[in-house]
């Protein structure tokens, strides 16, 4: 029995007035999607817990079946290996956003108008990492842009030192909270120093470095011939760099193969998923970056998908495509990015598959409200379908509908995984 474990980032939602009161998942048209929530199970499920509004790293670590309260270490270091960067433990790594800073360190954007290209960024990042010097501390530094406006920075002691990743974010959407990444609810949008978290001189030193980098970068960046073309055409500056969950080690996750006897392979193209994939021993299927185009990106996708079908037992796929609209608060836009993974991900993939012998799982890693513009604590919706699966006879996957669904309500995202494996038949070795 195979498994397709499908994560479409930021689907779940709430109710919205313009929609007839339904969510974008219950608005849109999805009869694929409905037509596996029809012979399978529902449920909701908290991804990490009641309460937590976790960024995706969390989450997906959790729905993978690894109790992020035990392993996480910090975004930073997934983001890192995940991009091909070197990281050993003792170096300080960070995710990072190209964003836009206006006077007295108000942040205009906070992904520079979201439309940063590949090019400009990859000139930008070649620009600090000449030009900045590093002074605070005998240390080196390495910052990459790796899609849009994202980018992930390593830095290193010359004098083999450990930093330490117990330090705040500058990022101020963004706080941590025992250990874990979180979406804060008011978010005041002013740039804030980094500063330790603990009482040791290595967490000093480390908040003292990364503030040097972002100020020295800061200059730099405002400067740059990019941003005077991106001005003048109307455009953000992308003249800051704002950093969050930092960490100093990369986690030590079981191996979900060896845990459960199975082959497991990942169709993710951002950096953390890939980087929590390799980590946890899955294949990585090479998938060129988003397009910018989902229709073009699903369709890539689902022969990608087809392609490698025989050669391996479970599948985790990761499709972008809702959240950027959710956190914009464009509603009709993530309506239209759910039909479109119905369409062009499911529409061409299920007419290939035998799904008495393929177990689906559908679900979301964190909802990302339009009326809230950010993650937020909500479940998420989860439906399970095909092999052996007996069907719950309700008609529509959203969120009202898995709410009473046989799967009921999962209280952790570590539940899920045990499930998944076995309803395949998967039988746990260790």
């Amino acid at each position: 029995m195979k498994l397709l474990y499908v994560v479409i980032d930021g689907m779940g939602d709430l109710p919205i007035e313009d929609l007839d009161n339904k969510t974008p998942l219950e608005f849109a048209e999805k009869p694929n999607m409905d037509f596996l929530a029809s012979r399978g199970r529902l449920g909701l499920m908290y991804t990490v817990e009641r309460g937590v509004a976790p960024e995706s790293d969390v989450a997906v670590i959790s729905i993978l079946g690894y109790d992020p309260y035990k392993y996480h270490v910090g975004r930073g270091p997934l983001e890192a290996y995940g991009a091909g960067l070197e990281m050993k433990d003792g170096d300080l790594a960070l995710r990072c956003n190209f964003a836009t800073l206006g006077q007295n360190r108000q942040i205009i954007d906070r992904r520079a108008g979201r439309n940063l290209t590949t090019e400009e960024a990859s000139r930008l990042a070649d620009a600090v990492n000449r030009l900045v010097k590093l002074e605070a501390h005998p240390a080196e530094f390495e910052f990459r842009n790796t899609i849009g406006h994202r980018g992930v920075l390593v830095i290193r002691s010359r004098v083999g030192y450990s930093l330490s990743g117990k330090i705040s974010n500058t990022d101020p959407a963004y706080e941590r909270v025992a250990g874990l990444g979180v979406a804060k609810m008011d978010v005041k949008m002013i740039l804030e120093d980094c500063i330790p978290l603990e009482d040791s001189e290595a967490a000093e030193v480390s908040a003292k470095l990364v503030n040097e980098f972002i100020w020295k970068s800061h200059i730099i960046l405002d400067g740059h011939e990019v941003n005077g073309r991106r001005e003048s055409e109307g455009k953000l500056k992308a003249n800051v760099i704002l950093t969050r969950d930092a960490g100093d080690t990369l986690p030590k996750f079981f191996n979900i193969n060896e845990r459960y006897n199975v082959r497991f392979a990942c169709l993710a193209d951002m950096p953390v998923e890939r980087g929590i994939a390799r980590l946890a021993g899955m294949d990585l299927i090479d998938l060129p970056p988003p397009s910018g185009d989902l229709v073009r990106d699903c369709i890539i996708r689902s022969e990608k998908l087809l392609e490698v079908l025989e050669k391996f037992d479970c599948f985790y796929i990761h499709i972008k495509g809702p959240d950027e609209p959710g956190h914009d608060g464009d509603y009709m836009r993530k309506t239209e990015a759910i039909a479109a993974i119905d369409r062009y991900f499911f529409g061409r993939v299920l007419p290939k598959i035998r799904l008495e012998e393929t177990v689906i799982c559908v679900t979301s890693d964190h909802s990302t409200p339009c009326n809230l513009k950010a993650h937020s604590d909500d479940p998420v919706p989860l439906l399970i379908s095909g092999g052996e699966v007996k069907g719950d006879g309700l008609k529509n996957f959203s969120e009202r509908e898995c709410g009473r669904g046989s799967l009921g309500i999962l209280e952790r995202g570590t539940m899920l995984m045990p499930i998944l494996m076995e309803t395949i038949g998967a039988e746990k070795t260790s």
